[in-house]
């Protein structure tokens, strides 16, 4: 599919790739001086060492004939002759002789104008009475750099004259450039190839972004089963783990949702039906009015009681739904011991196993225990017994509320604590909404703790809440309020 220059312009790829022909031609652009600097200095460097290597064979020649000879002009002309005749100079190289400010002989003859006679390096040399490796500048670009040796000529202890080799750095530098140029040209198909590569690399690295705006364009309301398939790794590896494990989270809301509206709605049609039945029904008998309002007045206390406790679910699930504050387990569990003989007619019994405190939720925290409690009066029989502790187990709490009761099907115990669940094939049935359980588990989340279940049909339930000394911050972020005790709260300062 074609896309036009400016959609192709906003790609991620696209950016990365011209932020990385960016880099690496300011790169190149740094490097080139620089290995151009680098490289004539390393010219000059090998110049300068032929300079003296060729000054040292003729130093040989001009000590043999200072021992051998009468110094003269006439001796010492001669032996110039004899190495001009014998040595040959490098390329670029110059031999230059001078005598009573003279050029008597020069290798090759024909000398450039920059080095000629009455030339400015020329009269530099003619004043110099030590041996000198120098270099100075043409200042002309044909001609370059002009890089010397100067070996002074003496009769006598007299200086009548200089040995110069000459180097006219042009020739070398060409040279240099030529290979600089080749070097380029190769530099410039490999960056070409890397381009090609790495367009073609940052695009199968990419593509998990791709995918994920794939899939997230093909997700619907009704279809949220599609994910990215695991393939790359590193920080775009991540991303595609945290987007599938997102999915997961909105998939199992939604359905979690769905299936609690659905059984919300079912709930709420039977006492509606109930309602509307009797209404329909009701006579002129003041009797007949009479029981159809108790009735839709009961129907309408169980629908408030269980929007009630789905608006509690609701609120299970924000921040602010916890009020902390500080609880002496003993004085806690023995309140709620009080409240529950008042449940029902059974054998209560109260195991206080700590004397420690929590910092919990004291209404909520209530309320779930109460559950627990009411569950457990519903499925016992009055010749029955009900156990309600507390325990301190490392840094945690437990609360526990054991029955002799029928206890749970094992099948059942899967399903306890979901939403409208209720236990099948027992000898009574539970009066209320199936929401209890649910409510007891969202509270105890809500700390950061668990509720587990530990049952066998014929030899009742023991529900266990463990809760952590504090809940973690991210389930509350709430402060903690003063320390309190069951019954008051201590004032702060």
């Amino acid at each position: 599919m074609n896309r036009p220059l400016g959609g192709l312009l906003r790609e991620t790829r696209t950016r990365i790739m011209l932020l990385y022909a960016a880099l690496m031609l300011a790169a190149v652009g740094i490097a080139v001086p620089i290995f151009r600097h680098l490289l004539f200095a390393a010219v000059d460097s090998r110049v300068k060492t032929d300079l003296v290597e060729e000054a040292e064979e003729f130093q040989a020649v001009y000590a043999n004939w200072e021992q051998s000879t009468t110094p003269t002009i006439d001796s010492l002309t001669t032996t110039i002759n004899a190495f001009i005749a014998d040595y040959i100079p490098e390329d670029d190289n110059f031999f230059i002789f001078l005598l009573d400010g003279q050029i008597v002989r020069a290798n090759p003859p024909a000398l450039p104008a920059v080095i000629g006679r009455e030339s400015a390096p020329l009269e530099t040399w003619q004043a110099l009475d030590d041996y000198t490796l120098a270099s100075q500048p043409s200042g002309d670009a044909a001609v370059g750099d002009i890089l010397y040796v100067v070996q002074p000529l003496y009769i006598d202890g007299e200086r009548r004259g200089q040995f110069v080799i000459a180097h006219l750095s042009a020739g070398e530098r060409q040279e240099a450039l030529a290979g600089i140029y080749v070097f380029a040209k190769v530099v410039a198909g490999l960056l070409g190839l890397a381009f090609l590569l790495a367009w073609l690399g940052t695009g199968r690295l990419l593509r998990p972004v791709r995918d994920l705006a794939t899939t997230a364009r093909s997700i619907t309301e009704t279809d949220l089963t599609r994910r990215i398939e695991m393939e790359a790794t590193g920080e775009l590896g991540e991303l595609t783990a945290t987007f599938n494990a997102m999915m997961n989270r909105i998939q199992s809301a939604f359905e979690s949702q769905r299936s609690f509206i659905n059984d919300a709605g079912h709930e709420l049609r039977t006492p509606i039906t109930i309602i509307q039945g009797h209404l329909e029904l009701m006579g002129d008998d003041p009797e007949d009015q009479s029981e159809t309002l108790d009735i839709v007045m009961n129907e309408l206390d169980r629908m408030s009681r269980l929007v009630n406790e789905l608006v509690l679910l609701m609120k299970s699930e924000r921040s602010d739904f916890l009020h902390l504050e500080t609880i002496e387990v003993a004085t806690f569990t023995q309140s709620l011991y009080d409240k529950a003989r008042t449940l029902a007619d059974r054998d209560w019994r109260l195991q206080i196993e700590t004397r420690g405190r929590l910092v919990a939720d004291h209404q909520r925290l209530t309320g779930a225990l109460l559950n627990l409690l009411k569950n457990a009066a519903q499925h016992t029989q009055a010749s029955d017994s009900i156990t309600l502790g507390c325990r301190h187990r490392d840094d945690q709490v437990e609360f526990w509320v054991q029955d002799t009761g029928d206890g749970i099907p094992l099948p059942e115990q899967d399903r306890i604590f979901d939403r409208f669940a209720r236990v099948q094939h027992t000898h009574r049935r539970s009066e209320g909404s199936g929401l209890g359980l649910a409510i007891v588990r969202a509270i105890v989340e809500a700390h950061g703790g668990e509720v587990t279940l530990v049952s066998q049909p014929g030899q009742g339930a023991i529900f266990t809440i463990t809760l952590p000394l504090e809940p973690p911050l991210e389930k509350t972020q709430r402060p903690t309020a003063p320390v309190v005790s069951v019954g008051h709260r201590l004032k702060a300062g």
